[in-house]
């Protein structure tokens, strides 16, 4: 469906020709919102990702949709391209999204000496900056939103109610923080001595490099010196610990309830499936993904898939798992051969 209530009416080969698509069946169909394959209605544009899909296709009520190669079954008219995800995604931005307006900075918003904000900002009441903050061009900050001294904000960045910056932080353009965010909480440092725990100074700060995303609730401690990084465009799922001094990689996903201990590294293109754990002081390599539930207490090297607790090759995982469900009656054989003998 539209995201606006206004339903627009565009037609088939304007969207074909924002996403270089080419046309099979009747280009003057009126596309008036977007959907899922489930979900469309009359009007709207669906995808196809894969043949797996084709079934829920045929039953779709989508008045259009975007394949990777024509697809015969389908009596509807299609726009077909190199990744139909990708374009579709492109499409639902350029037509359906709301453009976006500035609304200007709000009386009730509490500013530190030498504040400096960018044109066209959207600063919402009850927002708080510190001393020698600098927001960039663009910048929406809604209501809540707490940016400590020395931080600095890129162009285009959107952070969401109730987002915590604290002092120090760099983030860069285009980046997007979703409400409850801490970004720059001291790291968990502790010296043990004379049984008591004694607090280590967390005096480094966090670098969100551009087109990062942080979802809901995620934590992304201080560094104990130094930075804490995240690199560009990686996106981070809802309630991440991120601990001290760690590094992510570049275009690095992080799927919601991932832990990582203090001052691991993380190269680029890695995949973190849900609820995983990652011990400190390791390098995880590039392009390694990593299945859910999975805890990670040794080095990775890079272009590997690992799961389990602890983490092994995916392969040496599955056989183990199979062998799991058989360790009864294993345990009686051996048993019944230990009595013969």
């Amino acid at each position: 469906m539209p995201l606006s209530q206004d339903p627009p009416a565009i037609r088939l080969d304007d969207i074909a020709r924002v996403l270089g698509g080419r046309i099979v069946g009747a280009a003057d169909t009126i596309v008036s919102g977007v959907s899922s394959l489930e979900d469309a209605g009359p009007g709207d544009l669906a995808y196809v990702s894969d043949e797996r899909f084709l079934a829920v296709a045929r039953a779709s009520r989508a008045v259009a949709f975007v394949v990777e190669r024509p697809l015969r079954d389908l009596p509807a008219p299609q726009i077909v391209v190199e990744n139909p995800g990708h374009a579709f995604a492109t499409a639902v931005r350029y037509f359906f999204v709301p453009r976006w307006k500035p609304r200007g900075i709000a009386e009730r918003v509490t500013r530190g000496s030498d504040v400096s904000i960018g044109p066209d900002a959207s600063i919402w009441p009850f927002v708080t900056l510190g001393d020698r903050v600098s927001i960039g061009s663009r910048v929406t900050l809604f209501p809540g939103v707490f940016i400590g001294d020395d931080s600095v904000v890129g162009d285009d960045t959107v952070l969401y109610p109730n987002v915590t910056v604290r002092e120090g932080s760099l983030i860069g353009s285009r980046v997007i923080v979703h409400s409850g965010t801490v970004i720059g909480s001291d790291g968990f440092g502790y010296i043990q001595h004379q049984g008591r725990h004694h607090k280590v100074p967390q005096i480094g700060a966090v670098t969100l490099e551009d087109d990062v995303e942080l979802g809901a609730n995620v934590t992304v401690d201080r560094a104990t010196f130094g930075r804490t990084v995240i690199k560009r465009g990686t996106k981070v799922d809802n309630l991440v610990q991120i601990a001290h001094n760690v590094t992510v990689g570049e275009d690095s996903i992080l799927v919601a309830q991932v832990g990582i201990a203090g001052s691991t590294t993380l190269h680029d293109h890695v995949i973190v499936g849900g609820q995983v754990g990652i011990s400190d002081h390791l390098t995880i390599g590039e392009q390694v993904r990593i299945a859910a539930r999975s805890g990670v207490i040794r080095n990775v090297a890079p272009r590997q898939t690992i799961s389990g607790a602890p983490a092994m090759p995916h392969e040496e995982f599955l056989k183990a798992q199979a062998v799991f469900p058989l360790l009864p009656q294993l345990r009686r054989q051996v048993r019944d051969l230990q009595q013969r003998i």
